[in-house]
């Protein structure tokens, strides 16, 4: 199964993902910052870098809308909607997170435990996305099914 949405034969949506996953990451990371040394510009940092995730995974959200509409494998299909219904959620969960952030006063516990379950919430969604890239080959070139696509019809070895 072929991406739909590729450039030069190289998938969009994968390509996408970096962004918000690293940006979220490295939001969590400013704020430990924050709570170790309590200077503000981790804080910000924390802010900016969350309210860019949301924005990369908005942008990824398209391509990867556009994949899961051109599969026609319904284990595929399943795995994506998981997929894509976590990776919405996180982004619901970072918009809360994000307005939480707005105000004046010192960031409180309530955004750090939902980046903490968020960054938690990646992991799953990303495991989500390598199963379908690895077992049912959806990016793989020209339709080609990934190898391990097929290993419930491996002979047995005599």
């Amino acid at each position: 199964m072929s991406t739909r949405a590729s450039i030069a034969g190289h998938p969009i949506h994968p390509m996408l993902v970096t962004l918000p996953i690293g940006l979220w990451v490295f939001s969590l990371v400013c704020d430990f910052g924050y709570i170790l040394t309590g200077e503000q510009s981790w804080a910000t940092t924390a802010y900016f870098t969350l309210g860019g995730g949301i924005v990369g995974a908005l942008l990824a959200a398209v391509p990867g809308l556009i994949d899961l509409l051109g599969l026609h494998d319904s284990r595929a299909q399943r795995v994506a909607l998981y997929h894509m219904v976590l990776n919405l959620a996180i982004v619901v969960l970072q918009a809360i997170n994000f307005w939480l952030r707005t105000g004046d006063e010192p960031l409180g516990a309530l955004p750090r435990g939902i980046s903490i379950v968020a960054v938690a919430a990646l992991i799953a969604s990303g495991w989500l996305g390598g199963h379908l890239v690895h077992v049912f080959g959806v990016t793989q070139p020209h339709g080609e099914p990934h190898p391990a696509a097929h290993r419930d019809r491996v002979q047995p070895r005599i």
